[in-house]
């Protein structure tokens, strides 16, 4: 089953594999406790490659939308869920030569009761002005481990099937017309 959210340019790069585009892929890690030194809302951007990368996020990124940002370069492998009907896909990243930071902010999100998230996005190396991927992946973290270099997690995209529907819990104390 094709993937209806690639763009045709990574598409095209994906079946004819040109020696002169290179496909970059990109994390960002996203919690509430990631938060720069004015205390405004921050990511961990990393790219898979030898060199930084600076690039445009797409206008609907929950944090800097539309705005060009620097990806750490940092080797990782991630297998992506596959386009099926899976349901609930599911992926697993391997973060390899994670320097203290990156720890320290896992460590710091690892003791709040909020999910982290994880958007991955595609690059061509010759269009940085937004990911080749619209809407682009986010998935949550489900179990992370992490060691002296390394940091290892799963994650998937939400699970909607355990989520109560009518999402809103008619109660006694908020609906007293429901006691008789």
């Amino acid at each position: 089953m094709p993937d209806s959210s690639l763009s045709d340019a990574i598409k095209e790069a994906y079946a004819s594999a040109p020696a002169d585009i290179v496909i970059l892929h990109t994390l960002e890690l996203r919690h509430p406790t990631f938060v720069d030194d004015l205390g405004a809302p921050t990511s961990i951007w990393v790219v898979r490659d030898h060199a930084d990368l600076t690039a445009r996020l797409e206008a609907s990124a929950p944090v800097n939308g539309g705005e060009i940002v620097t990806f750490i370069a940092l080797s990782f492998d991630l297998d992506l869920p596959p386009v099926d009907t899976v349901p609930v896909p599911e992926i697993s990243i391997t973060l390899d030569n994670v320097d203290r930071a990156i720890i320290e902010a896992l460590d710091g999100a690892a003791t709040s009761q909020d999910k982290i998230e994880v958007t991955y996005r595609p690059y061509l190396s010759t269009d940085l002005d937004g990911p080749q991927m619209d809407p682009p992946l986010t998935l949550v973290l489900t179990e992370a481990h992490a060691d002296v270099m390394t940091v290892t997690a799963r994650a998937r995209m939400m699970d909607i099937g355990s989520k109560a529907f009518p999402a809103e819990s008619y109660t006694a104390t908020r609906f007293p017309g429901l006691t008789r």
